[in-house]
C-alpha cells in the first residue's frame, strides 16, 4: 500500500509523510538522509524559508509553490526524525499550531466580538502570547525570542520587548542622535574587537529606527540588494559595449556608469 502512496501524484499530505519515512527507513533509505539530525537540517530549514521569501519578493508566483513545498518538506523532516525518538508526530504538530490560532483568535473562533480594529487585535496578541509565555515559565521580559533567528530581526524582536515595558526611547530623533553617537565611536575605535563590538552597536541601533519608523530592516536590505545587483548589472553591461570587463575600468569610470544607472532609473519612475 505504501509503494500505491508513494506513486500516487493525488496522494497530498499522507503521501509526503510516507515519503520521508521511506527516506529515514534504516534499513532500506537514503543514505544521506538516514544519517541527517536537527541541527544538520536547521540550515536547510532556514534557507528554504528565505528562498520562500525570495520568491515573492521577485512575485515569482510560478516558483512560489515549489518553494513552499520545500519548506514544508523541511517540517515533515523535523517531525519525522523527533517522531523517531518519541517526541512527536506531524500531526501533533499540526494540531499543536491549530490550538494555537483558535486560542488567539477568540474574536473569530471564540465569544468575543470581531469588531476590533488591528491596532486592537494586535494588543490582545500580545497579551495572549505574554499569558503563554507566563506558562511556560518565561520570566525575564527578553525570554523565548530565539537565538537562531537572524540577526538583524532578533535585534527587532529584543528591541520590541523593551519597549513593551517602557525601555524605548520616547522618539525617532533620539534614536537618530544615538545612531550618530555610535557612528562616532565606531570611528574612534582602533582595536579589533573593539571596532567589531562598535559596529555590532551601530547595527543594533540602525534596526532599532527601522522599529521607530515601521520598517522592516529586512526587507529594506534585501530591496537595497537587488538594487545594488540590479545597477552594478547595468554598469557591467555598459562596459561589455565597450569590450571591457569591470577590472579593465577604473572606479572613476564605474561611478560614473552607476549615477548614469541612477539617473535612468529615476527618470523612468518619475
Amino acid at each position: 500500500m505504501s509503494d500505491d502512496l508513494i506513486h500516487n501524484p493525488k496522494g497530498g499530505m499522507p503521501r509526503l509523510l510516507e515519503i520521508m519515512r521511506r527516506l529515514r527507513d534504516p534499513e532500506t533509505g537514503c543514505p544521506w538522509d538516514i544519517e541527517q539530525d536537527f541541527a544538520s537540517i536547521a540550515p536547510y530549514t532556514i534557507e528554504e524559508a528565505y528562498e520562500v521569501a525570495d520568491a515573492i519578493e521577485r512575485e515569482a508566483w510560478s516558483e512560489l509553490k515549489g518553494e513552499l513545498g520545500d519548506l514544508l518538506f523541511q517540517s515533515v523532516f523535523h517531525a519525522q526524525m523527533a517522531s523517531e525518538k518519541g517526541l512527536f508526530s506531524f500531526d501533533e504538530v499540526a494540531d499543536t499550531m491549530s490550538d494555537k490560532m483558535v486560542a488567539r483568535h477568540p474574536h473569530v473562533f471564540g465569544d468575543e466580538s470581531n469588531a476590533k480594529t488591528p491596532e486592537q487585535q494586535t494588543a490582545d496578541w500580545e497579551a495572549i502570547k505574554a499569558q503563554e509565555r507566563a506558562a511556560k515559565a518565561e520570566k525575564g521580559v527578553l525570554d523565548g525570542v530565539a537565538m537562531g533567528l537572524p540577526a538583524l530581526l532578533r535585534a527587532v524582536k529584543l528591541q520590541k520587548r523593551a519597549a513593551r515595558v517602557g525601555f524605548d526611547w520616547p522618539s525617532t530623533d533620539q534614536v537618530i542622535d544615538k545612531i550618530v553617537e555610535e557612528a562616532q565611536e565606531l570611528r574612534e575605535a582602533t582595536e579589533p574587537d573593539h571596532i567589531e563590538e562598535e559596529f555590532g552597536d551601530l547595527l543594533f541601533v540602525m534596526a532599532n529606527l527601522a522599529r521607530h519608523m515601521k520598517i522592516d530592516p529586512e526587507a529594506a536590505l534585501r530591496a537595497t540588494n537587488a538594487k545594488f545587483t540590479r545597477r552594478f548589472g547595468a554598469v557591467e553591461a555598459a562596459l561589455a559595449k565597450k569590450g571591457r570587463r569591470p577590472e579593465d575600468s577604473t572606479l572613476e569610470e564605474m561611478d560614473a556608469l552607476w549615477d548614469a544607472e541612477k539617473r535612468r532609473e529615476k527618470e523612468k519612475n518619475a
